[in-house]
């Protein structure tokens, strides 16, 4: 207990910092935003602010781009509540019964309680990220390189049950990441690999070229090909504060929210994205009257917007502790780390333990930051939400071009983010989803590095993952995660509840 106590001091004093609190504010107002603005999500929004961070030490990059993340679940509910179109994907659940408040005349009070339900995951989860992350990196200090293999398959695994669509068209696109990340010089024998030629390839595909073309750009062509009709309520938004009654109605989902999420935000396979769905469905079961969900319960904004917001917060356990990310944006905060010299894994605690602890202390005062901004800022999201697309795409694609040729000067990176962006766009249109693919990019180049040095250790023998207990188990269970994905039944179920 004294040690976290010590570890949080060091956390705070860290991200008190001035610049470290400014970063963390704009990276939070900016999530906000975007989260507001549907069409460009975070990953997009992180994948074109990448660039930007190169010139800032690597905790207040880490601290703004977090910011960013979590920022976006609560903007999202914003747009749900007053449009209802989900800004951001975890607040689909929130349209469901938030929309209905407001056409009832309580935008207000949805909006309220969608922000103190955040407020207050967000916070018991920073504090669950605290208490678990020291334990988990000393576990995972004990990991070899088998090990590590076998983990990473896992969360290959479950990244392609857990994606939207077809299993098979998932494994398509892990695969193709896993392609993309061999591209370039083996170091070990000199020789190129898959690069066509291109000498710009030779080092291998740019992590920002990548996540700026299939995330940014190509989020930027399908938004122009569908422009969005919004229909903002018309009417006062009313009181933001709940009442007393209504806040005891909430307390319980919020409670109940907050543990779904934080267990499911763990998971390798971005868990998160289905606490919101999982939150709503066991408050409807819980309720006394069911038939009140759908029509304007106030349970069904606060449970699941509790369950995103800590499932946001504890995604960074498995990436802070043992170097694996459980969603597309965690891989993106990878590639951010991997690009300020800072190698993901149980290490950062002991070798960064500034930049570990500061991220975590930053996320408490995150939330703290958003409560504030989201709260008094509610007239300029409504007026911001009557801005036509058509309007910002131009600047989005400007910034993504300065951005991405800022990083090496190198006016090749500008051609292949237009490639990837064209690339993207024809994946979302052949219903493939892009988020799998960036897993197996990143995790690729780990898996082969982990896949050597297991070889290299046990002479050439691929026994070594069998011999040894942990990896294989790790496998065994990425295996029987995939054979259940497969069955039948279970095939039916899944393609349902995405359809729903």
């Amino acid at each position: 207990m004294l040690d976290l106590i010590g570890h949080l001091g060091l956390g705070f004093s860290t991200a008190f910092s001035p610049t470290n609190l400014g970063l963390c504010f704009l990276g939070c107002l900016v999530g906000t935003l975007i989260g507001v603005l549907p069409g460009v999500g975070p990953i997009a929004t992180i994948a074109m602010l990448l660039p930007l961070t190169f010139k800032v030490d690597p905790t207040g990059a880490l601290i703004m781009l977090a910011g960013i993340y979590y920022g976006a679940q609560y903007g999202g509910s914003t747009t749900a509540i007053l449009v209802n179109i989900p800004g951001e994907a975890t607040a689909v659940v929130t349209t469901l019964d938030g929309h209905q408040m407001a056409r009832k005349g309580q935008a207000g009070i949805a909006l309220g309680i969608a922000a103190i339900s955040s407020f207050i995951a967000g916070s018991i989860a920073t504090l669950v990220v605290a208490a678990v992350g020291a334990p988990l990196t000393k576990l995972a200090l004990l990991f070899g390189p088998a090990e590590y293999f076998g983990l990473m398959v896992l969360g290959l695994g479950l990244a392609v049950v857990l994606a939207q669509g077809s299993v098979l068209k998932a494994v398509i696109m892990v695969v193709f990441g896993l392609v993309l990340s061999t591209v370039g010089t083996d170091l070990e024998t000199g020789d190129e690999r898959l690069t066509l030629g291109f000498a710009a390839l030779s080092d291998g595909i740019d992590f920002a070229v990548l996540a700026m073309g299939v995330f940014g750009i190509a989020e930027v062509l399908r938004n122009i090909e569908n422009p969005e009709a919004r229909g903002v309520v018309k009417g006062a938004i009313g009181r933001l504060l709940p009442s007393a009654a209504d806040l005891r109605r909430s307390l319980g989902p919020i409670l109940r929210g907050t543990g779904l999420g934080a267990a499911l935000g763990i998971l390798p396979g971005n868990g998160a994205v289905l606490a919101p769905f999982a939150s709503y469905t066991l408050e409807k079961k819980l309720a006394d009257e069911p038939s009140r969900f759908g029509l304007g319960a106030i349970e069904g904004v606060a449970g699941p917007e509790a369950a995103n917001n800590a499932g946001a917060q504890t995604a960074f356990i498995p990436l802070l502790t043992l170097g694996i990310p459980p969603n597309a944006v965690m891989a993106l905060m990878v590639g951010a780390m991997t690009i300020h010299g800072v190698i993901p894994g149980p290490l950062v605690m002991t070798r960064n333990a500034p930049l570990f602890w500061g991220m975590v202390a930053s996320m408490w005062i995150g939330n703290l930051m958003l409560l504030i901004i989201n709260l008094p800022l509610v007239g300029v999201w409504v007026r911001l939400l009557k801005v036509p697309y058509r309007l910002l795409y131009n600047i989005i694609l400007l910034f993504c071009c300065i951005g991405i040729y800022s990083v090496n000067n190198n006016p090749a990176d500008v051609f292949f983010t237009a490639v990837f962006g064209g690339v993207g766009y024809v994946l979302i249109k052949l219903g493939l989803e892009p988020a799998p693919m960036l897993l197996g990019f990143v995790l690729g180049r780990l898996m082969e590095e982990k896949l050597r040095q297991a070889l290299a250790l046990s002479d050439g023998s691929f026994m070594t993952f069998v011999e040894r207990p942990l990896s294989a188990g790790l496998i065994v269970c990425a295996l029987v995660v995939m054979l259940i994905a497969i069955l039948p039944a279970v095939t039916r179920s899944r393609e349902k509840v995405f359809q729903e």
